[in-house]
């Protein structure tokens, strides 16, 4: 999929990766559901969100959590308040340890109500961004507080982190998949 560089190229991504996540999430048999994610036979799964994320749940909540951000992101800093994307004490560097919070603020979170924000905070954030022009989503320099353009944060927390949650779906079905063998 390449990446959007124009406003409608991003919600038609948005709404396409949504659309496969959704189909992906509604084909997860119970016995996929059920099971605990496990990918601690996997050498080429290094990084923390593999060891982090356990269920379904965890991956709404997520994708939730960096709709979040740039909600409250683009809020603050269109209504004055200068604000970075990452909020303190996090940073590019150590954006793991926030993923890790969010984790934990959501255990007590149930599936039905994980899902949930997910499906409202998509359609907030797909709101937003068709409230900007194409130059203002994709134009460099527009908003001074915009390292890059600011269409960049909608691809990332929307149609990329989308492919992401589908990436680690399908392997949770291929691992259940192997272990039934």
């Amino acid at each position: 999929m390449p990446r959007a560089q124009s406003k409608k190229d991003l919600v038609e991504a948005a709404n396409e990766q949504y659309d496969k996540l959704v189909q992906l999430v509604d084909s997860l048999s119970e016995t996929e559901l059920a099971t605990e994610f496990d990918f601690s036979d996997d050498p080429k799964k290094t990084e923390r969100h593999w060891r982090r994320d356990k269920n379904l749940r965890d991956i709404y909540v997520h994708l939730y959590e960096w709709h979040q951000l740039l909600l409250g992101w683009v809020a603050s800093n269109e209504g004055g308040t200068e604000k970075p994307f990452i909020p303190e004490p996090y940073s590019w560097k150590t954006y793991g340890d926030m993923n890790e919070k969010f984790w934990q603020k959501h255990q007590n979170t149930s599936l039905k109500e994980a899902k949930e924000l997910f499906e409202k905070s998509h359609q907030e954030v797909l709101k937003l961004a068709e409230k900007y022009t194409n130059e203002q989503l994709f134009g460099r320099g527009v908003f001074p507080w915009v390292n890059t353009d600011l269409g960049s944060y909608f691809v990332s927390v929307m149609p990329s982190h989308y492919d992401w949650a589908m990436k680690k779906l399908k392997a949770h079905r291929k691992n259940v998949s192997n272990k039934a063998k």
